[in-house]
C-alpha cells in the first residue's frame, strides 16, 4: 500500500475520534490554544484548521457552552462542556468502549 494511501486512511480513521476526544478534553474550561495543546500532550496531534471549525460545530450544537474570560491580559472565549454534552459524551464513550473491545477481538482473531 502506497504512503499516501496510508496516511489517507490514518487521517480518516483520527478524524473520527476528534469528536470525542475534544467533548472529553472539554470537561474543564479550556480555550483554543490549550485545548490543542491539552490533546496534542495526550498524543492527539490537531491542527488549529481542524480543531477552530469543530468547537464552533460543537458550540452551534449546544455540546460546549462558551463564555469570554479576560486572563493573562488578553480576552480569551473559553468552552466548557454543556449539560447535553455530558450525555453525548456519555454516551458515544460508552459507544467507544463496545466499539474498541469488539475491533479488539477483531484485530486478535486468527481466523
Amino acid at each position: 500500500m502506497s504512503e499516501d494511501r496510508t496516511h489517507k486512511l490514518r487521517l480518516e480513521l483520527r478524524r473520527g475520534v476528534l469528536v470525542l476526544a475534544v467533548l472529553a478534553a472539554s470537561k474543564t474550561p479550556q480555550y483554543g490554544y490549550s485545548l490543542r495543546k491539552h490533546l496534542n500532550t495526550a498524543g492527539i496531534d490537531i491542527d488549529e484548521g481542524t480543531l477552530y471549525p469543530l468547537i464552533r460545530r460543537l458550540a452551534d450544537q449546544n455540546l460546549l457552552d462558551s463564555e469570554w474570560k479576560h486572563t493573562g491580559g488578553r480576552e480569551r472565549r473559553y468552552y466548557t462542556l454543556s449539560a447535553t454534552g455530558k450525555e453525548v459524551l456519555s454516551q458515544l464513550s460508552s459507544d467507544w468502549h463496545q466499539l474498541n473491545t469488539s475491533l479488539s477481538n477483531i484485530l486478535s482473531s486468527k481466523e
